[in-house]
Formats: C-alpha cells, structure tokens, sequence
C-alpha cells in the first residue's frame, strides 16, 4: 500500500476567478456534494469576507451533511493595524462555521513592501499571529504561502523565515504556491528539497503543499514532480480552470497519482465517477466541455480509422495508456456501434432497469444517442433526460399526457415597459382535452405555468416540484441568431433535484423540450411503484 495524500479542491474560489466561469450559490452546493462523494478530503468554498454570495454559500452549507470531505474557508492574514481579534476577514472565517481554514500570506519581500506596504517583520508577525489566533478555533489550519517559489528564488531566506512564522503560529500543512505559474519542473525539484530541509531543521512535523497555476503549462507537472518528493498535500480545480490560465488540473493529476503513482487517497475508491463531476461543473458553468482534455475528455479515447483501430479492438493497451472505465470514461471507435455499451449497461443498473447485455435494444440506444448527440444533446447534467429515454426504448414508460400544442406571444406594447407574455396550451389527459393559458415573465415562465395549470389538477404533486435552475448555451458550428441551443434545467421537489435538456434552433422549442422531460421525470417517480 503506496503513501497517502490529501486532495485540496479549490475549483468554488480559485475556479471562479477563470473568465467567463460564474456558480450561482445552489451550484456550489451541488459541486461540493459532488466533490464529497468523488472523496475529495478537502473542498474549499471561498472566501467568506469577499462577497455576499459567499456567505451565502457558507450559511447554506452549515445545514448540509458531508459524508466526507472536509469544508474549508479562505482568508488572509490579519490588517497589520487591526487586532486579530477585530479584524473583519478573519472573524468572517470563524463566521463561516467550517473545520478547516486556509489563510494565505506573503512569501516574496516584493510584494510585503509594495502590496502590503509594510516592514519583512510586520510580515512575519502578522502570519504569526493571525494562525495563533486561529490555531484553538478550527479544526485543521492551513497556511498558504503566496508566490513562494518566485520570492524563495528572488530571496531565500525571507523566504523560509516566512514558513518558520506559520509553523510557529500552528500550521497544520504548509502549501507551496506557484501564484503566478512561472516555475520550470527543473526549478520546482531544489527548492522544495530545501524547503523540506529546512522543515527538518526545525523540528517540524508539518505537511508540505503544493498549489500550482499553469502560466508556462506546467501545473499538473509541478504538481506531479511535488508528489514524487516527498509532498503529501496536493492543491488544484476541477478541469483546471482558475484565473489566467488556470490552476493545476485535477482531472489529471488524481488518475495519474491513482494508477501511475501507487499513491493512496480516499478518491481511488470512486475514481470511475471523476469523468462524470468534470462534466457536472462544466453543465453548472455553462461552459464548453474541452473534448481534448485527457481521462476525462470525449476524444481522451477516441479511435478513428486505420490501423489505430484494428489495434484497439485486438488490444487496448497498443493505443490506450489506461482503461477508460477506470475514469468513467468510454472508448469511442467512431466506425463501430459499439461504443457506449458498458456506460449504459453501467446507467441501466443505477436505475433499476433490466438489460442484457445482448439484447438487441443496446444497439437501438447507442443510434439513438450518436444521432441526438450529433444535434447537440449532452447527458453529464440532465440525466433524467437520459432515464426517460431508456425507459422509452425499454418500453416501460408511462405516458401520463399527450400534447396536442402550444402557443407564446409576447407583446411590447409599449417601450417604457416590459413585454407582457402569455402561454396557450392543449393537452389530453386521461381521455379529455384541456385546454389553458398563463401569463409569465418572459415566454419559458408563461410556458411553465401553463403547463401546471393543466396538469396539477390531475397531478398534485406536480406543485410541490419547481424549476430551481435554467441555462441556455449556444452550439458551436452555427453564428448568430440562426444559432442551435441547448437548455439545461435543474428542478427540485422536497426529496431531490434532477436535470434535464432540450435542443433546438427555437429557444422556447428547447426549452419546452427540458420542461416536459422534466414533469414526466417527477410524474414517473411519484407513480413508478403505484
């Protein structure tokens, strides 16, 4: 059994900073779940002192059970002219309610005198004291040291006294930035030998760090290279997204430090769920996923043609440097039909359905899916979408309505003031057509509630679901307003949250799509034992 280590998740506050990377507060919730059933030690929520939306989170999450990993705040060291004790961001963090804090403080002389504007021992002192302080108070203490490998390289024994101030104010773990992602893999092997040396030294029993961005594309290197000397704490984002050009990925670093390093870590036992939750934050993003990316990218096993082929499918391993499966990833040979059929097997079994494995209807899903993925549909966050279909094609799905049509008009009537817009509906339910209308806030929420003023009086319990999240992404491969869109929604009732999708050139016609998916979702739970 190889050395454990910890994994540090800090895609909800380093992940963030990325351009065009924004969670509302339920996607963090739902990354954080994600990351404790992943068996990630570590999930950082952000910075409790920055923003309301991050007290939002912390406050929300004081409610929520983690099955394992362990919450932690971000923070700076104290004011050089505030007490401890009256500082804003530090009592933030304390407000904040989680086992574990990580304050991050100056290690380059360059920045202590012209960003903080103080004294190298003001410095000192404030990391001191800011960690003694918060030492008897949380759980876990860790120290972040900022732009450590830029000041260990422009001033190496500042540099180290800093360390020495965390480690006499308690630091659990003390973490190694490469803040500004400018270190060589050949520059990172000394310093951190000296690094622990110098811990040595000072009879230290703390854990090293390593926190690495990926300005000169050498994050998940550094990272790697921290690992294999020694460090036993490793820092990183989900997809490796983070300000710049992100933060060290650690969709590449947790398969690497599985497989290829004999290293432990509590992730290993749920590791085929990580292409999955790369997914997840992407859909809660709305960003594109990086088909390119390794282990968790759609092309990371993709075999097109030639001999490449006729290799794969005689022998994996000639062309492939782990099984795809490991990851909960699949192999896709774009020639055969039969790419697909363990992940759906996988699925079937998660929900209770019953297939063999050679039954013909497999070959009809996998079609099904190459064609609707071909039109823009993605599965990572609607999976009820996907559930539905494989009741379809099992035919052990109920038909609770039929939709005859709809209509959505939107009148701006006058230019000082917002459109009015109505829904029409016709339906047939049990045999009688019904017929409605609402008025909504814009054409989706006209749509919605006239979808539930027909339905709920047939089905009650269509009133306790609501739509607790919508997301619209414009494909690739059209411009413009002609452009093809997804739309994502996440609706909840009192026992849990589903996704599901809908694509079209007509944004109301998707979205209608991932409405209806939605309610015959909630219907087929509410009535699949009945």
């Amino acid at each position: 059994m190889g050395r454990s280590i910890e994994i540090y998740d800090t895609t909800l506050r380093d992940g963030t900073q990325s351009e065009d990377f924004n969670l509302s507060v339920d996607d963090k919730v739902r990354i954080t779940l994600a990351l404790d059933d992943l068996g990630i030690d570590f999930v950082e929520g952000g910075w409790p002192g920055s923003n309301p939306v991050s007290v939002d989170y912390f406050n929300k999450m004081k409610d929520i059970s983690l099955k394992y990993a362990q919450l932690a705040a971000f923070g700076s060291t104290r004011h050089f002219r505030k007490k401890v004790e009256e500082d804003a961001n530090v009592q933030a963090l304390l407000a904040a309610g989680t086992p574990v804090v990580t304050i991050f403080g100056k290690s380059w002389d360059i920045h202590v005198h012209d960003a903080l504007n103080i004294g190298l021992e003001d410095n000192l002192l404030i990391i001191e004291d800011t960690l003694s302080y918060l030492r008897s108070r949380v759980r876990h203490l860790f120290y972040d040291a900022e732009h450590f490998f830029d000041g260990f390289k422009n001033n190496r024994e500042y540099a180290l006294a800093t360390l020495a101030s965390a480690v006499k104010g308690g630091a659990d773990t003390l973490v190694l930035c490469d803040t500004n992602g400018g270190t060589l893999p050949h520059e990172l092997q000394p310093i951190i030998e000296e690094v622990r040396n110098f811990l040595g030294s000072i009879d230290s029993k703390v854990k090293l760090g390593i926190h690495s961005h990926n300005d000169s594309e050498t994050a998940v290197a550094n990272a790697l290279l921290a690992l294999t000397l020694g460090v036993d704490h490793v820092q990183g984002t989900i997809n490796g997204y983070g300000e710049r050009c992100g933060n060290a990925n650690l969709t590449s670093i947790i398969p690497a430090v599985t497989f290829k390093m004999g290293l432990e870590c509590e992730v290993r036992k749920n590791i085929d769920s990580l292409y999955a939750v790369s997914r997840l934050v992407d859909e809660l993003a709305n960003l594109q996923h990086n088909r390119f990316q390794a282990y968790v990218g759609e092309s990371a096993f993709a075999h097109k043609g030639g001999i490449h082929v006729s290799a794969v499918e005689r022998n994996p391993l000639t062309y492939e440097h782990i099984e795809p499966n490991k990851v909960g990833n699949i192999r896709r040979i774009l020639i055969s039909d039969q790419s697909g059929r363990s992940n759906i097997l996988h699925k079937a079994e998660k929900w209770g359905l019953k297939i063999d494995a050679n039954d013909p209807v497999l070959s009809s899903i996998i079609e099904e899916l190459k064609e609707l993925e071909n039109l823009g549909y993605q599965y990572e966050g609607a999976e009820a979408s996907f559930e539905l279909l494989m009741h379809k094609y099992l035919g052990v799905q109920r038909k609770y309505y039929e939709f005859k049509g709809f209509r959505v008009m939107s009148n701006k009537y006058r230019m000082d003031k917002p459109p009015l817009t109505e829904a029409t509906i016709r339906l047939s339910v049990g045999g009688d057509e019904v017929h409605t209308a609402a008025m909504g806030e814009g054409p989706v929420n006209a749509l919605d509630q006239a979808i539930r003023k027909a339905l709920i009086p047939v089905y009650p319990c269509l009133e306790e679901m609501e739509l607790s999240d919508y997301k619209v992404r414009v494909l690739t491969g059209e411009k413009g307003t002609e452009a093809k869109v997804r739309v994502l929604i996440e609706s909840t009732d009192k026992q849990s949250s589903w996704g599901t999708v809908g694509v079209s050139i007509n944004i109301i016609e998707a979205s209608w799509q991932a409405m209806v998916d939605s309610i015959n979702y909630k219907l087929m739970k509410e009535y699949k034992n009945r």
